[in-house]
C-alpha cells in the first residue's frame, strides 16, 4: 500500500455487450477511482468505444464458463492500492463518492 500518498483506487470489470449501461456506470464513479480496469470478454458492440472514453486499460480475455480466470485477469492488471468492483449495470450516487475515496 502506498503510505506517503493517499491510497489509490482502481474500478475493475468484466464486460461483454455493455454499451447501454457502461457509460452510466463509469460516469458515477470516474471522479473517484485512479485508473479503470476492464476485461472484455468479446464484446461486439461498442462497449469498447465508450470504455476508451474513459481512458480505461482493456484487456481482451476469452473466458469460456470459467468467471473466475478473468476476475483474476483483472487483478494482475491492477495497478493501484484498492481495487472496486462493479458491474457494467451498477452505479454509485454521487453523495457517496467522497466516503468511497474516504474507506
Amino acid at each position: 500500500m502506498n503510505f506517503r500518498n493517499k491510497p489509490t483506487l482502481s474500478l475493475c470489470m468484466i464486460v461483454k455487450n455493455e454499451e447501454k449501461l457502461l457509460g452510466r456506470c463509469l460516469d458515477s464513479v470516474c471522479p473517484a477511482v485512479d485508473e479503470i480496469v476492464i476485461v472484455d470478454t468479446g464484446s461486439r458492440d461498442r462497449t469498447l468505444k465508450i470504455a476508451r472514453r474513459y481512458g480505461a486499460k482493456i484487456y481482451p480475455f476469452r473466458m469460456g464458463d470459467n468467471f473466475l480466470r478473468a476476475r483474476n485477469e483483472y487483478l494482475r492488471r491492477a495497478s493501484c492500492d484498492w481495487i472496486l468492483t462493479l458491474d457494467a449495470d451498477e452505479v454509485i450516487a454521487r453523495k457517496d463518492l467522497n466516503g468511497l475515496r474516504k474507506l
